[in-house]
């Protein structure tokens, strides 16, 4: 999965680099970054309301959601999932 999450975030870089008119990605980019947290709490808002209904068809739609938009965040903010690694590392 790894190496989709990675080939997933060159893609995102590509758009905030390039900032293609027909990109929904370079859309949040060009907003601002307040629109691509508003994002980020809509779809976790999802993801709970779909774990609360138990439907697991749900959940990881809402939860892949999710993941893409905390992706944009990330390249957004110039960090990378090495910094995230680190960090959990930290935490053991």
């Amino acid at each position: 999965m790894n190496m989709k999450i990675n080939k997933l975030l060159e893609i995102i870089r590509d758009r905030k680099l390039k900032m293609p008119k027909d990109s929904y990605v370079a859309s949040l980019f060009k907003l601002d970054e307040d629109r691509i947290i508003q994002k980020i709490g809509e779809e976790a808002t999802e993801v709970i309301i779909a774990a609360k209904n138990k439907n697991k068809k749900r959940i990881i739609s809402e939860v892949a959601d999710l993941l893409f938009h905390l992706l944009i965040l990330l390249v957004s903010s110039d960090i990378t999932l090495s910094d995230i690694e680190k960090e959990l590392e930290n935490r053991n």
